[in-house]
């Protein structure tokens, strides 16, 4: 059997696989059966300092190729947050990856000293939500300088928590994106957030299937152009720690995303097209090929790519 442990952010992990935030429920017990079927860890859905009321029904659509969300990042506040992380952390379990969100730099802080109380193993900042302080309601995700401040913000609250900033792929450059947050002080980048939005229409009724109208791309359609992003990222910023999120449901595609740079592989639409014992299957998927190829310790494949096994990696 390959070793499939790794090391995040001075993290330790049994095995790459995360729970991505906003799948498989909000509680410390449903969080707890995700690791049962297999996870090396969790992130908690997106937190916010106060209660957050999401979009009506239907805010999901999904088939073989795709899925939109409109969920509108519900939630109930920062201190039933720290009751379900605290219950999640007593269990002492995997680790537990703290998601939060704000639409002020000022509230991001605030949220983060908040959780970092209870202690999770990291912190992940959703900047990807529309930015109030913004004229237009930009994310912050999409501004060089907007996404530095939401960092340094956050760094300063946390003491030595590592902090990851969740990145979006609907920008020009997020490569840039991931330096300005780099050298603002974060300790790692999930790559990446949902694309779009995009959206689907019922021809019977000729209307919108989302009550939002429009949502957030993500399932298998949106994995390559994580790993493309993934490898950009890698490549520009070799000693930065990344998650890779998009469209993972099989243990090649976690392989995928480790050749190209990610440590850990975050796994969220997987969930529905192949169940909650997904993280079993695909860490099962994982030791076969492992096998197969002879590789013993699987966190030797982060970042291969960008060695000079097999073909050289051209923009």
């Amino acid at each position: 059997m390959a070793d499939l442990s790794v090391t995040f952010c001075g993290v330790k992990f049994k095995n790459p696989l995360v729970l991505a935030s906003g799948i498989l429920g909000i509680t410390a017990s449903s969080w707890r059966n995700v690791v049962k079927n297999g996870a090396g860890g969790i992130t908690t859905k997106s937190l916010w300092l106060e209660e957050h009321r999401g979009h009506p029904n239907p805010v999901i659509i999904a088939n073989e190729h795709y899925m939109l969300n409109a969920v509108g990042v519900p939630d109930a506040g920062v201190q039933k947050a720290q009751e379900e992380c605290g219950k999640y952390l007593a269990w002492k379990s995997s680790p537990l990856i703290a998601n939060i969100i704000a639409g002020r730099v000022q509230d991001f802080g605030k949220t983060a000293e908040e959780i970092a109380k209870i202690k999770p193993h990291i912190i992940e900042v959703n900047i990807s939500c529309p930015n109030v302080e913004d004229e237009f309601g930009k994310p912050f995700a999409c501004s060089v300088g907007d996404a530095a401040a939401v960092t340094r913000e956050v760094k300063k609250r946390v003491g030595n928590i590592p902090v990851v900033i969740k990145l979006s792929p609907n920008v020009e450059n997020i490569v840039a994106i991931a330096r300005s947050v780099a050298d603002a002080g974060a300790d790692g980048v999930n790559v990446m957030n949902t694309i779009g939005p995009g959206m689907s229409i019922n021809i019977d009724t000729r209307t919108p299937v989302l009550a939002n109208k429009v949502g957030g791309l993500s399932g298998p359609a949106l994995k390559p152009l994580a790993v493309k992003y993934i490898a950009d990222i890698r490549r520009a910023l070799p000693k930065l720690p990344i998650i890779g999120t998009g469209g993972v449901l099989t243990g090649e595609d976690a392989i995928e995303m480790m050749m190209v740079g990610a440590t850990l592989v975050g796994v969220g639409t997987g969930v529905y097209y192949r169940g909650p014992q997904v993280f079993k299957k695909i860490t099962d998927e994982m030791q076969a090929w492992c096998k197969k190829e002879n590789v013993k310790r699987v966190r030797d494949l982060i970042g291969v790519f960008h060695n000079g096994n097999g073909r050289r990696f051209e923009p």
